[in-house]
Parts: structure tokens; C-alpha cells; sequence
């Protein structure tokens, strides 16, 4: 079979790779769909993220589905044609934070398409795939395409229960990338009452509009336009930080309210903080670091129609185009969701 391989940065080639047979508890997939990540363009682009460098070629991809071609012993919740959403979260189940219920910082975490350990973890962006059943969710009524995107909805939607309650909310959005469109959904989804977004693109800000935010801001073109919110102490209950910016964390501070709560997804490397600002207004810093009982639950709420990703696929490519794709991808003025077809 083929894989799209990354070797260093800007260096990313289809090649040959072998092909698995599923083992007890596992399933093979042909894989149908995958789209690409911010992290998948860091290797791309610059060859890893932070202190993350690669150090051998690696397969890319974790956000991908896929139908089920073999069944391994004792596999009993799929069938042969199943449409499945693929979770690249793979915790051993062991060690201590598994223990506690924290599956999402295992010790000896297995996540697709990760130059964090070494050897590096192989990626999904395969022709072939072999999963355990337990990493499978049904996908019946999506699309591929649609399936696939519970991985980038997952990673909202646990930012969105750190966040605490939201019915009745007013939210802040900084960053319009897909994630911070899909913390639109995900806010709505959960009672917010009022979504501001922010960026500095208008083209990333039109896909925020579409999956449903109250107002968008380019705060490039209007740096002040944040300022109507910081009357009376602030106006906003929770701020998802979805840019990495230091700029950006700073600049919404004075329209959070006090006691508010800031949920940080974005990881753009180390960030001043407004400290004294935050602990005069009594704000809460939360981070928020990948998903893992989410991932079943953004596949049911997008098969209820309760949360509706469709708006925010913007190109769909052959796998066979993957280097034209990833800088697709790259190009925030063109694209916001690129996904693979294979």
C-alpha cells in the first residue's frame, strides 16, 4: 500500500509501506477520508514544533476514517462495510493517569502521526489501516468526510468541559482556525448565548460566521473593536484562546469579566502573560491538551444534527496531490479544512 511520509521539513513523499493483518481486539480499515492538522503542517512546514524535532521519516495524518475491510478475533461491535471514525488516541490503559480517568495524559501514549516519542508514532495517512475495535466509532448516516472530522470536534469538545458550564454564556474566540470555528459549534452546542470571534483574516473569520458565531472581528483591520467589551469590567464568561498568541491573549483580557475562565488550545510556543491583570479580575487559566471519551460523543452529536462540521470542509483533494494539499492547507487566505480522499 501507499503513505504519505514526511522526511524533513518540506519533504513529503508518497511511498510504498507495508500493509498490517488486524490481531485480536483490532479491525483493518480501508481508509476513506483524512484531513489535515495545524501539527501536521508544523512537521510539513518546519519539521516539528518546539522542542518536538523529527528524527526519522513518519507516516503524517491522524484525523481520518475509513471502511472496515477484516474483522481480528473477538471483534464483535463491527461488521465487514462499516463506515468508522478512527480516534488516534491509543493510552495503555495502565499506567497511573489512565487510573485516574485521565486517558488524554497516559504515560505511554500511542497518538498517531507524533514525533513526540522516539521511534516516532506512525501516522494514519495510509491507504490501509489497522486500529483496535475500541479506537472505532460507527459513523452510519456521515459522510466520510464529515466522520472524519470528529478528531478536530473532539479536541473542542474537551476544551468545552473544561470550560464548565456554559448554558446562558457569553464566549470569546480568538483564533478562527479550524479549531476555533469548531469551538463555535462546540459552544453552541453547550447553552452559550453570544460567540465573538476574532482573527486577523477575514476569509478564516467568514467560516466562524458560518458555523454560527454572533459577531466577527478582524482585529487586524480594527484592533480596537474588543474595547465595547470591557466596559463595566467585561463582558465575556469565557475566552477560548485558540491562536497561540501572546497578542491575542492579551489584547481580550480587559473584555473578560472577573471570575471569568480562559480555556488555552492554542500552542504557539511559550507566551508572556498578563498576570497582574488576570489575578486582579480573578481569572481562572485552564489548558486544554488533545480528547478521549469525546471522541465517541462528537460522532453522536454530529449523527443527531445537533453539531453540523459540513460548512467548515473547505477542498477536498486525492491523496495522490498531498504535497499540493498541505500547502493548501498552509494558505489561510484559501482554505480551512483540506481533507485527503484515498
Amino acid at each position: 500500500m501507499r503513505a504519505i511520509v514526511i522526511h524533513q521539513a518540506r519533504d513529503l513523499r508518497i511511498e510504498a509501506h507495508a500493509e498490517e493483518q488486524p490481531g485480536e481486539g483490532e479491525v483493518a480499515i480501508k481508509v476513506a477520508c483524512g484531513g489535515i492538522c495545524g501539527s501536521d503542517l508544523h512537521y510539513y512546514n518546519h519539521g516539528g514544533f518546539g522542542a518536538v524535532r523529527l528524527r526519522q521519516p513518519m507516516v503524517l495524518g491522524h484525523e481520518v476514517s475509513g471502511h472496515v475491510t477484516a474483522l481480528g478475533e473477538g471483534v464483535s461491535s463491527l461488521a465487514i462495510g462499516d463506515l468508522v471514525a478512527v480516534s488516534p488516541s491509543r493510552p495503555c490503559g495502565h499506567c497511573s493517569y489512565c487510573g485516574q480517568g485521565l486517558r488524554n495524559h497516559c504515560e505511554n501514549m500511542r497518538f498517531y502521526g507524533s514525533a513526540m516519542p522516539f521511534p516516532h508514532v506512525q501516522g494514519a495517512f495510509r491507504e490501509h489501516l489497522v486500529a483496535l475495535e475500541s479506537q472505532c466509532v460507527k459513523a452510519d448516516g456521515l459522510t466520510a468526510g464529515e466522520a472524519a472530522m470528529a478528531e478536530p470536534l473532539s479536541v473542542c469538545l474537551h476544551a468545552t468541559r473544561r470550560a464548565g458550564d456554559l448554558l446562558g454564556k457569553r464566549v470569546l474566540i480568538t483564533g478562527s482556525g479550524p479549531i476555533g470555528s469548531l469551538c463555535v459549534l462546540a459552544a453552541r452546542a453547550a447553552g452559550a448565548v453570544e460567540i465573538v470571534v476574532t482573527d486577523l483574516s477575514d476569509a478564516a473569520l467568514s467560516y466562524a460566521g458560518k458555523a454560527g458565531a454572533d459577531r466577527v472581528i478582524n482585529t487586524r483591520t480594527d484592533p480596537e473593536a474588543l474595547s465595547a467589551y470591557a466596559t463595566g469590567k467585561g463582558s465575556f464568561d469565557v475566552l477560548y484562546e485558540c491562536s497561540g498568541a501572546a497578542a491575542a491573549l492579551a489584547g481580550a483580557i480587559p473584555a473578560m469579566r472577573p471570575r471569568s475562565v480562559i480555556i488555552q488550545l492554542g500552542l504557539g510556543g511559550d507566551m508572556t502573560l498578563p498576570v497582574q491583570a488576570m489575578t486582579a479580575k480573578e481569572i481562572d487559566l485552564r489548558g486544554s491538551f488533545r480528547f478521549h471519551e469525546e471522541f465517541a460523543m462528537a460522532v453522536r452529536l454530529m449523527q443527531a444534527g445537533r453539531i453540523k462540521v459540513e460548512p467548515l470542509i473547505s477542498h477536498t483533494m486525492k491523496f495522490e496531490d498531498a504535497v499540493a494539499a498541505f500547502d493548501l492547507a498552509g494558505n489561510r487566505s484559501q482554505a480551512m479544512k483540506v481533507q485527503l480522499s484515498f
